[in-house]
């Protein structure tokens, strides 16, 4: 008498594709409540020298999300839907976002897209594909080339190339949108850069005020001394000595 075999459920994230190349390392950002789909998920970025933190609901999601470069986004919460989790995100700036979902209708995915991710992947999905998607969305979200590579202001130094920024040779570490106000606000040394200015280039037709004003205390706070970032009442800001 023959035996019924039992079919195995198909993965989340097919291992039967070879990763892609390791290529740029960012801070990536994975919420989603499936303990084992994330820690095959974060296992795989991981190989590929990506430095990723896991919360498995969107009020953490909106507490910690300015740190990360990237966010991977289930739109199953626990606690708040993953839309409005990305509609959140994408009303305070401009942190890219991929929905990683099994919502996979077309109407699921438009919905997805208007809410503000920049990528909606179904589950089954390859790995090799979403490390393509992460790739062409961070292409996307990178600023313009800029002129100078590396700015030195006495013990501060900003390197564009790295997107670093080091304080008597200690590294500091500053998200994305921090980096592009202090690197615009050193490319214009000794001027007030316009509040205006500031939002429209880093920001867009995504700011208000307090998000400008969120980011310059934070990295008051991280280079340690409020006098980095002099602020020019009813104007702007300008980039001081510490």
């Amino acid at each position: 008498m023959s035996q019924r075999t039992q079919e195995k459920p198909a993965p989340l994230i097919s291992e039967s594709i070879i990763p892609a190349a390791a290529g740029e390392a960012w801070r990536i950002l994975v919420v989603e409540r499936d303990v084992t789909y994330a820690e095959s998920l974060m296992a795989g970025l991981r190989r590929h020298g990506h430095q990723v933190t896991r919360v498995e609901t969107g009020g953490a999601a909106l507490q910690v999300y300015g740190n990360a470069d990237l966010v991977l986004i289930d739109l199953e919460l626990p606690d708040l839907d993953g839309l409005e989790v990305c509609r959140a995100i994408r009303s305070a700036g401009e942190t890219p976002i991929i929905a990683l979902t099994a919502r996979g209708s077309e109407l699921d995915r438009v919905l997805g897209l208007q809410a503000g991710a920049d990528d909606y992947m179904v589950k089954p999905y390859g790995f090799h594909e979403l490390m393509a998607r992460m790739q062409a969305v961070m292409r996307r979200a990178k600023p313009r080339p800029q002129t100078v590579d590396v700015i030195d202001q006495g013990p501060l130094r900003i390197d564009a190339g790295a997107r670093q920024v080091s304080l008597d040779g200690k590294r500091i570490d500053v998200t994305r949108k921090e980096f592009d106000v202090l690197y615009l606000l050193a490319s214009n040394t000794g001027n007030v850069v316009p509040r205006k200015k500031l939002m429209q280039q880093i920001w867009g037709d995504s700011w208000s005020r307090r998000t400008v004003d969120t980011h310059v205390s934070s990295l008051r706070s991280k280079l340690g001394c409020p006098d980095w970032i002099v602020t020019i009442r009813g104007v702007g800001f300008r980039l001081g000595h510490g």
